[in-house]
């Protein structure tokens, strides 16, 4: 980064973002901002993103979704397009001449885009928002990150003595970014009253593979809960890229289900959600943090499921990872069926031993997830700008 001589004005800071899915898209857009302010609008983006990071003055060189893929099979079934995908935005990054790069999680897609543009440009310093999973499975990834990521912005407060103990690059626990989106929950005296239908959320993934696996098994649960006489209203968030997907197999149900867009449409749902039915990922840490009881359920693909072993940790659920302790129950593979689902729903829906315990533990996982000082994306954005010496 050129200095400006005296009496000249300093070139706007020039920042490329690489995201890789929704969450990501999220995080970054929330970054932009912060980086927006921190520097007085002098500050120009490039790079990869989706909707969110596009409103923020982002021109993603090509759509998100395309490159919004999880799990072996899908990656290996889309390789040639995404290794294609890979050069363009190594291209793109070295063709901006940024200042810096931040790659926002999706290693898959992040972290060859990084280690290509630190071969091309290697004087360039790279961030990393959101740690690989290094503590749960392939832990020789954090050493190896040394060779191209100069600082990892962690997300959950046990990452940086991981990165420590591993060898792997600089980390910093910023805070998870969904404590900033706790805003967007209505006041609680928005909550159906109680002789309303309870609201059951569906959140089914934010992955074309997610919906196809879960959706329908997610819907075979909703019957069950109505056969067994439960009275519910299904609301469920969708992400604007999967919305018509999500539409096209839902309107096939004989249960009515409200589809809803946004994050406001969504936080809405949380804050008025009596329980929730969701895939495996940051929405369960959304879903704790807004108070709402929850059963969780995923499906693998093949290739996944059978390297399932090689997984050292006790949950794949974001809140239990938290607070170290399987508070939310996880059906995975062949325990994700509807009858299991719906009967580990029903309870939740009345004053239970099983509602209770729950409530108890989003409170631990506030507590564990919030710290004092700046927002999570203010941090980050300190973070960034401390490594250019601004």
């Amino acid at each position: 980064m050129s200095l400006p001589g005296p009496g000249a004005e300093a070139s706007p800071l020039r920042v490329a973002l690489i995201a890789g899915e929704p969450s990501g898209d999220h995080l970054g857009a929330g970054l932009m901002r912060a980086l927006r302010r921190r520097t007085g609008g002098s500050v120009v983006f490039a790079g990869i993103g989706g909707p969110e990071m596009e409103r923020e003055g982002l021109a993603s060189a090509f759509p998100l979704a395309e490159i919004a893929v999880m799990g072996p099979i899908a990656i290996l079934s889309r390789l040639p397009r995404l290794v294609r995908r890979v050069y363009e935005t190594v291209d793109h990054v070295v063709a901006f001449r940024p200042d810096i790069l931040v790659i926002i999680d999706s290693p898959e897609f992040t972290h060859p885009v990084a280690r290509r543009v630190r071969l091309r440009l290697p004087g360039l310093p790279v961030v990393n928002y959101v740690s690989p999973t290094v503590w749960a499975w392939r832990s020789w990834r954090a050493r190896r990150m040394r060779a191209y990521v100069d600082h990892v912005l962690a997300i959950f407060p046990f990452e940086p003595a991981v990165h420590a103990r591993l060898g792997g690059p600089p980390c910093t626990y910023v805070g998870h970014p969904v404590v900033e989106r706790l805003a967007l929950l209505p006041p609680p005296d928005a909550r159906p009253a109680a002789d309303d239908s309870p609201i059951l959320i569906v959140l089914p993934g934010s992955r074309a593979s997610e919906i196809d696996r879960l959706l329908p098994v997610f819907g075979e649960t909703l019957q069950r809960l109505k056969a067994g006489g439960r009275r519910f209203r299904a609301v469920l968030p969708a992400v604007a890229h999967l919305r018509q997907r999500i539409a096209d197999e839902v309107g096939q149900w004989s249960i009515p289900v409200e589809i809803v867009d946004g994050e406001r449409a969504k936080w809405r749902a949380f804050g008025q959600g009596r329980v929730a039915l969701a895939a495996s990922g940051t929405v369960t840490l959304e879903l704790a943090m807004a108070g709402v009881p929850m059963v969780v359920g995923y499906r693998l693909d093949r290739l996944t499921a059978a390297l399932r072993w090689i997984v050292r940790i006790h949950s794949v659920v974001m809140a239990n990872l938290v607070i170290g302790e399987n508070a939310f129950p996880e059906f995975i593979q062949k325990g994700c069926d509807a009858a299991t689902l719906a009967a580990a729903l029903d309870p939740l829906f009345d004053d239970t031993p099983d509602r209770r315990a729950q409530i108890e533990a989003t409170g631990r996982v506030r507590r564990a997830t919030l710290i004092e000082g700046e927002p999570p994306s203010e941090r980050a954005a300190g973070l960034v700008l401390g490594l250019l010496g601004r």
